[in-house]
């Protein structure tokens, strides 16, 4: 993979960690407008999800990176998008266009990261479809620590 810096999050948080993913998938967008879009096709997608904590875990992780790739490599690698749970046809705020795509990975992290004891959190997921085009999703409000 491409080292590549991505836009930052300021926060005041001690610890902040990055881990980048590229994942193998189809997906169409099921709607009208999107022209070619709305046929099956397949994109490399590059994936960097930042956390930031204050405390690390028994181990000295604030998250172990291997958690981070089984979530979202281990989910979404060499499928077909539009078959997973996460994706409907029926919802446009659930059609797997990268945006969505994007919000989806951060719910999945956010959840496990909420499981664990430090209460690290997800300040942003960056997507990318082509080289020319990616999605960043930030939630609109971040919960501190304490």
């Amino acid at each position: 993979m491409i080292q590549q810096i991505y836009p930052q999050v300021n926060h005041d948080y001690q610890y902040e960690l990055n881990k980048d993913m590229q994942v193998s998938a189809a997906h169409f967008i099921p709607h009208k407008s999107a022209g070619p879009c709305r046929n099956i096709h397949g994109h490399t997608y590059y994936i960097n999800v930042t956390i930031a904590g204050d405390t690390l875990d028994d181990s000295g992780f604030l998250v172990n990176f291997k958690t981070l790739k089984n979530l979202v490599h281990g989910q979404f690698d060499h499928t077909l998008l539009n078959e997973h749970p996460l994706f409907s046809s029926d919802d446009p705020k659930d059609f797997p266009t990268t945006e969505v795509v994007a919000g989806k990975i951060y719910g999945m992290i956010q959840a496990e990261l909420d499981k664990m004891p430090g209460k690290p959190v997800c300040l942003q997921v960056f997507v990318r479809e082509t080289p020319t085009s990616y999605v960043l999703y930030r939630p609109k409000k971040v919960k501190q620590n304490g």
